[in-house]
């Protein structure tokens, strides 16, 4: 039972009975710490629909709720708000009915959603950017699960293309006889090598030919190594038996460094799609769509789409030489998993925000071709992820490489736990998976715990530290609970009525609002609610900590280790729809 819920209910009652208003909007927030109270009536929105002052309705509601609703103990009014305190007894209760597992129990229509991310290029290894992109997916997955969803979690391996090419240019050029066995180095770390050495390459003959006196845009058209690639596309989509053996070749290398990568994070997938597949999909569609008019061809014959009625653009589809574009890729696979999966009821496409209008383009283009399901698709736009040393880039090989910053938190994790001595009667085995549990609690919380909508700054060191708003903080935070539960003696906790302090009933209500968090969650497709809801319940129970006694044979002390143990049932229910584990043991 969510008291806002309840308290919303109630107060519509009133206002329907005293007032004939249905449907009254009530917002309901917690009461601010420096007044008396729990909860908090905004009566505002109440006042144009009563014609009343705002003391007067909130007297009115206040009195009602006193003489109908025992566990109202008090009210006053501020400034146009309605404080309600909650009676002790009520609360308790509340607490003792809270689910052990907190099942989220709101009874939403379940649905089947496709969640899309990762999605990375076979021409480099996944980085920081990319991890973003996969913890979101990962974590929104869980808490559409959560609230009673089926979730099919899928990406698109970009395995084609130019981009492709030009690591296949260079390692022709310049490693023929190298492979990542060889060079001791992990597959998609050995490709992306390549294609930063192409752009190398690139930018060396672009130089050379704008100081031989030919314009920088020509030069850049015809340097000898693009067009080399340019004619290696050519080749591949024409079916080069050569060609193809060196694009599987180098492709099975990166798909083994991606798989490693997948399994430190700890996420898996549930199908995959590659766009060598679905382009040939998308290709068929957009020529369909020329024999419809719903595209146009130009003079050059390449294939365009024209949006600008829509505040869009014009767009192409098809290249001049027929080859495919991204977007073509893009139309295919949107066809074909609709075709595998017909029940679905909603697509989330999660990538970062520099492809909104990528998104706004496609999903046009799939409604004019008359798909019905386009209506069903949706883009989770997220922020970049930069350093303290500025912007991440691919080609120039300046990124954060995904397995050395995993690597390297697990090494800041081991240096930390050591130094506070208290694991060091686990075995070897133990401590090794605590350092990695801390190690991917700092690194997803950090990027979780910040609003998709809004860019990070990534900084390793602040991310782990055992103080503030971060995930070892969370964690030490569980592990302590749960060594009070090892040590209390008292197996049956039995207790009747008690007098609440403040800070236990803020801990109670705290707990009370993790539906409601949730649900907001996922309307909003946010982890972060979830994640800074955790930090305010954590930074709650501390303080409750430090100043309470929690062991102990007393019956405040039976309470206080149910409320604790509560507490640790919310935080690792939180972490988890975060895709963090929280050990036992710090």
């Amino acid at each position: 039972m969510v008291v806002e819920n309840l308290l919303k209910e109630k107060i519509g009652e009133y206002l329907l009975k005293k007032y004939s208003i249905p449907n009254t909007p009530v917002e309901i927030i917690k009461t601010r710490k420096e007044f008396k109270g729990n909860y908090t009536v905004v009566l505002f929105p109440i006042l144009s629909l009563t014609k009343l002052k705002p003391n007067q309705i909130g007297e009115d509601i206040g009195k009602y709720l006193m003489d109908n609703e025992n566990y109202i103990e008090d009210f006053n009014i501020i400034q146009g708000f309605l404080n309600l305190t909650i009676a002790d007894f009520f609360l308790v209760d509340l607490l003792k009915r809270l689910d052990e597992n907190l099942k989220f129990d709101y009874k939403l229509k379940s649905e089947y959603h496709l969640i899309e991310f990762s999605s990375p290029n076979t021409n480099k290894p996944l980085h920081l950017g990319h991890v973003r992109n996969i913890l979101l997916g990962d974590s929104i997955s869980r808490i559409f699960n959560e609230v009673g969803h089926n979730v099919h979690k899928t990406q698109i391996i970009n395995d084609r293309g130019i981009h492709i090419c030009k690591s296949m240019v260079a390692w022709l050029q310049f490693g023929k006889d190298t492979n990542p066995e060889s060079l001791s180095l992990k597959g998609d770390v050995f490709v992306g090598n390549f294609y930063v050495k192409y752009n190398e390459e690139y930018e060396k003959q672009v130089a050379e030919m704008v100081s031989n006196g030919i314009s920088e845009a020509e030069a850049k058209k015809n340097a000898p190594i693009f067009k080399d690639a340019k004619e290696l596309l050519i080749k591949w989509e024409s079916g080069n038996k050569e060609v193809i053996d060196l694009w599987s070749q180098m492709n099975s290398w990166v798909y083994e460094g991606f798989s490693e990568t997948y399994k430190n994070l700890k996420v898996s997938f549930d199908s995959e799609y590659f766009e060598s597949d679905t382009y040939l999909k998308g290709k068929e569609i957009v020529l369909k769509g020329l024999k419809d008019k719903v595209f146009y061809k130009k003079d050059d014959n390449s294939v365009w789409v024209d949006l600008k009625s829509y505040g869009l653009d014009e767009k192409l589809l098809i290249r001049s030489n027929g080859t495919s574009v991204y977007i073509t890729q893009d139309i295919g696979t949107a066809f074909l998993r609709y075709k595998d999966h017909p029940k679905m009821d909603g697509m989330i496409y999660t990538t970062g925000n520099e492809q909104d209008y990528h998104f706004k383009v496609l999903f046009k283009i799939l409604s004019l071709l008359g798909y019905p399901w386009a209506k069903k698709l949706n883009h989770l736009s997220y922020g970049m992820v930069d350093l303290p040393s500025g912007k991440m880039k691919s080609r120039e090989g300046l990124v954060v490489d995904a397995d050395e910053l995993i690597e390297s938190m697990n090494t800041k994790a081991k240096i930390i736990s050591e130094s506070l001595g208290k694991i060091n009667d686990l075995s070897v085995s133990e401590q090794s998976k605590l350092y990695e549990q801390v190690s991917l609690a700092a690194l997803k919380y950090h990027i979780l715990k910040v609003d998709p909508k809004k860019s990070i700054l990534f900084d390793p060191n602040e991310s782990i530290d055992f103080n503030g708003n971060t995930g070892p903080f969370i964690q030490y935070t569980y592990a302590r609970i749960k060594s009070l539960s090892r040590k209390n003696k008292k197996n049956n906790i039995n207790f009747n009525r008690i007098d609440l302090s403040l800070k236990e009933k803020d801990l109670i209500i705290q707990l009370n609002d993790f539906p409601n968090v949730i649900l907001n969650a996922y309307k909003n497709i946010n982890p972060g609610l979830i994640a800074n809801f955790c930090y305010e319940l954590v930074k709650l129970y501390n303080s409750f900590y430090q100043s309470s006694t929690v062991l102990g044979n007393d019956e405040i002390n039976s309470f206080r280790i149910m409320l604790s143990n509560k507490v640790g049932s919310c935080i690792k229910k939180s972490m988890f729809l975060l895709g963090i584990e929280v050990p036992e043991r710090m």
